[in-house]
């Protein structure tokens, strides 16, 4: 049995990771996933049953779960179902896993802030080199605006901050907004 599945839950153990022989990353945890019901007669939530999972991560997802995933945490799963069985001394065990494509804190309970990561950085500065046909270059003894004639420094040639993404596209960055613009 393979399928996609979601899964609400709280995270039940500390996340371990470790690498497989081929040098592939991994990490997994513990979750549980509890059913609430809400009785009527005494007009009270309750917990229902709890589904345990094994939710194993691999590569980037095993290198982030780590950084941004603690136990006690709620936390949304989305994956590949497996279930594992197994004869040991004349029984039978199950074992349910979730090969993890995402995983991410469950916002119902709470705020989380995002973070880009990627296998090199997501975001470098870099100058952008200053040529002849960009416009007047800059005197270096002219650092400060109000050391300029007319107050206008973006006139002057100003080597400007360009962001490199992960594709080697650049993008001209806005300190004061923080807004990108294309090269």
């Amino acid at each position: 049995m393979s399928e996609t599945i979601t899964i609400r839950g709280f995270v039940a153990t500390e996340i371990t990771s470790s690498t497989t022989p081929g040098g592939v990353a991994t990490a997994s945890f513990r979750l549980g996933s509890t059913t609430r019901r809400f009785d009527r007669e005494s007009k009270t939530w309750g917990d229902g049953h709890t589904n345990w999972f094994t939710v194993q991560g691999y590569r980037n997802l095993a290198g982030t779960l780590g950084c941004s995933i603690r136990k006690g945490q709620p936390v949304i799963v989305v994956g590949k179902l497996k279930i594992r069985t197994w004869e040991k001394e004349g029984r039978v065990y199950h074992s349910t896993i979730i090969d993890a494509e995402a995983v991410g804190h469950d916002l119902a309970f709470g705020s989380a802030n995002f973070i880009r990561t990627a296998s090199r950085p997501a975001l470098s500065l870099v100058e952008q080199p200053q040529s002849p046909e960009d416009g007047p270059v800059v005197d270096p003894d002219l650092d400060e605006p109000e050391d300029r004639e007319d107050g206008h420094p973006e006139e002057h040639g100003v080597a400007a901050v360009v962001i490199e993404d992960n594709d080697g596209g650049l993008a001209s960055l806005d300190l004061e907004t923080g807004e990108l613009s294309e090269v």
